[in-house]
């Protein structure tokens, strides 16, 4: 059996920051690293799924929202994976910085976050959460697109 591409990554030497994981014609696959891999803290699971809920409202909702395929979790709770098909990488870049910048500054209820909407409705942390996309959306500012390749 093949290893697939993202087992192939050092993940003792990854930082946090966002890399251009896999490119399949015009959909390419982001892994967008908050934390460093088997260095707890880990995401805690509320913040993850609060992230999740903002990051996939407001980019589905932003200009680039009809390029958007897929936002969500790592099993690790290192980070996420975003794909996009069409999007250039600066773009990319652009639309997960503000992302995250705004995600840091919500306020008010969480979109679809009740038990008709969403499977696990009670466990949010919208405090954690905006802490947890401060941190990221510091590490993407002024971020260059020559920092997309992994380390190593």
């Amino acid at each position: 059996m093949d290893r697939i591409a993202s087992f192939s990554i050092d993940h003792t030497i990854l930082p946090p920051g966002l890399y251009l994981s896999r490119r399949d014609k015009t959909t390419v696959t982001y892994d967008l690293r908050l934390v460093r891999p088997n260095t707890p803290p880990y995401l805690s699971n509320g913040a993850l799924h609060t992230i999740e809920h903002l990051f996939a409202t407001f980019a589905r909702n932003s200009g680039a929202g009809k390029d958007i395929i897929y936002f969500g979790p790592m099993g690790c709770r290192t980070g996420f994976y975003l794909v996009v098909d069409g999007l250039e990488p600066a773009a990319v870049i652009r639309l997960t910085a503000e992302t995250f910048a705004r995600i840091a500054a919500f306020e008010g209820e969480i979109p679809g976050a009740s038990a008709a909407e969403c499977g696990n409705y009670l466990e949010h942390d919208l405090a954690g959460a905006k802490a947890e996309a401060q941190k990221y959306a510091e590490i993407l500012q002024d971020y260059p697109a020559e920092r997309l390749a992994y380390p190593g």
